[in-house]
């Protein structure tokens, strides 16, 4: 009998509890009545960033929303994630020099940059684009081959209802400054620092 008390004191109060954390819930659901286009930006030296990127374009595309992915850094070889997105509509464009300690040649490396700029820049200029995923633009602001300010204004002048998911280590300031929302991922364990090789549908 006295088990059955203390069990049912443990429910109310766990009850009391839940009913007002859904009391808390409810009224932040309530005031969040704004509707505007995101500026997501996952960053950090952990792994996931990129993954998390082309979930969020999957879920988009789910929903019947249009999507487009520039990647930067990224060289010529093959993507799952690209294999999967392109036969559902999603626009790739790959820089497609790989990384820059393999090419070796900066002035290359900087035309590359320049160019898939030039073609994010049409993308985050075209109102029928729900989603732009620029996937690892934050190291060509950091070696400096794309003008920071150039992406913020660019960012800044986008259609107002047109997301954009921003990737890669170290995000500059300026850029989570304007998000809307930002990720930093942290590194606890990696496989290959154990020297096992990037797995295909893991790593690639």
């Amino acid at each position: 009998m006295t088990d059955n008390k203390a069990t049912d004191k443990s429910n109310e109060r766990h009850k009391a509890r839940m009913q007002e954390q859904k009391a808390n819930v409810d009224k932040r659901i309530a005031a969040a009545q704004q509707d505007k286009g995101l500026l997501l930006v996952i960053t950090g030296n952990g792994k996931g960033k990129s993954t998390s990127g082309f979930g969020t374009v999957a879920r988009a595309v789910g929903h019947g929303l249009k999507a487009s992915v520039v990647q930067y850094v990224k060289g010529g070889w093959e993507c799952g994630e690209r294999n999967l997105l392109e036969k559902n509509g999603v626009e790739f464009h790959v820089m497609g020099t790989g990384f820059t300690w393999e090419t070796q040649d900066k002035d290359t490396d900087i035309q590359a940059a320049q160019a898939a700029w030039q073609h994010s820049k049409t993308l985050l200029a075209d109102p029928s684009i729900n989603l732009v995923l620029l996937d690892e633009i934050t190291y060509m602001v950091t070696y400096k081959y794309i003008d920071l300010d150039e992406v913020l204004a660019a960012l800044e002048a986008r259609p107002k209802d047109q997301h954009v998911i921003i990737t890669g280590r170290a995000c500059h300031r300026a850029i989570i400054d304007i998000a809307d929302t930002v990720s930093e991922v942290r590194p606890v364990k990696h496989a290959f620092d154990n020297g096992i090789k990037a797995q295909k549908g893991i790593d690639w």
